[in-house]
């Protein structure tokens, strides 16, 4: 977990499959800890639903691009001077972006966003 949690700074580090495989770990092996990854405040609603299939939502969707790119833009200029990593970076970057838009957009919830 602390790999994933790690992930959320360091931009080639990739946030989501670390955390992904703690809760799959933690589910093959620690209930406790598995409920408790799940019951996180910052990651916990964004697993149970990657988990769950429903999805990302637009907005979260948008977030997790421009803080990506702006990681991504930070660590090709101030991090290396090497054309090659920031090739590379440019890459996982483009993948990395196709991936979250390629994930379904979640549907909303009608207990979140009912109207008064």
């Amino acid at each position: 977990m602390c790999t994933g949690l790690a992930g959320i700074v360091v931009p080639v580090l990739p946030t989501t499959p670390f955390l992904l495989l703690a809760a799959l770990l933690y589910m093959r092996g620690s209930q406790r800890f598995y409920d408790a990854l799940l019951g996180n405040r910052m990651v916990g609603r964004y697993i149970r639903s990657y988990l769950e299939g429903r999805g990302m939502s637009p907005r979260m969707k948008t977030w997790t691009l421009l803080w990506l790119w702006t990681m991504m833009a930070a660590t090709a200029m101030l991090a290396t001077d090497r054309l090659t990593v920031r090739i590379i970076l440019a890459i996982i970057g483009a993948g990395v972006t196709v991936h979250v838009l390629l994930i379904k957009n979640a549907e909303r919830d009608a207990n979140n966003h009912s109207t008064s």
